[in-house]
């Protein structure tokens, strides 16, 4: 069945505060994981990536972090799934490479390709603003250390 990783957990996790970031400062690794219980050597490896996929630019220096590259709503889920693990796939022979050994004789391929399908329109519709949206409706995540206000559901509605 298909599931995330607890990379793109993590990743879409911290997207999310930073999408919250009420000052549109960068947001240090550090501050992300210690508010949400994240290994931060892990994080800092999944926002190194996002950098390098072009989902967040990074700041380096005592005041640098990491900031969102385009808006909130500019990011979809799917986005971030394929910059951390790759193309989402239901069965194992949508992700591509090679095909396996009932290829020919599948019955399953045609109907799951139009799950695949549906669910890839899903996580194309999904964007970082509607989970920020989301989570706030559901809960409030109570800051740890020095970390600044996070943007309430409506100012982040209208930053995005």
């Amino acid at each position: 069945m298909f599931s995330l990783t607890k990379k793109t957990d993590y990743a879409l996790i911290a997207l999310c505060c930073l999408a919250q970031e009420a000052s549109g400062q960068p947001v240090n690794t550090k501050l992300i994981a210690e508010r949400y219980h994240i290994p931060s050597e892990l994080l800092a490896k999944i926002l190194q990536q996002l950098a390098r996929e072009g989902v967040v630019t990074s700041t380096s220096g005592p005041t640098g972090g990491y900031q969102l590259a385009r808006g909130a709503r500019e990011i979809s889920v799917s986005d971030v799934i394929r910059a951390v693990d790759g193309q989402p796939a239901i069965v194992q022979c949508f992700k591509g490479g090679t095909p396996c050994d009932q290829f020919a004789t599948c019955t399953i391929r045609n109907p799951m390709e139009m799950v695949q399908e549906r669910m890839a329109r899903v996580l194309d519709e999904m964007t970082i603003r509607d989970l920020v949206i989301a989570s706030m409706e559901t809960h409030t995540v109570q800051p740890v250390g020095s970390f600044r206000r996070a943007r309430s559901a409506e100012e982040t509605a209208k930053a995005a």
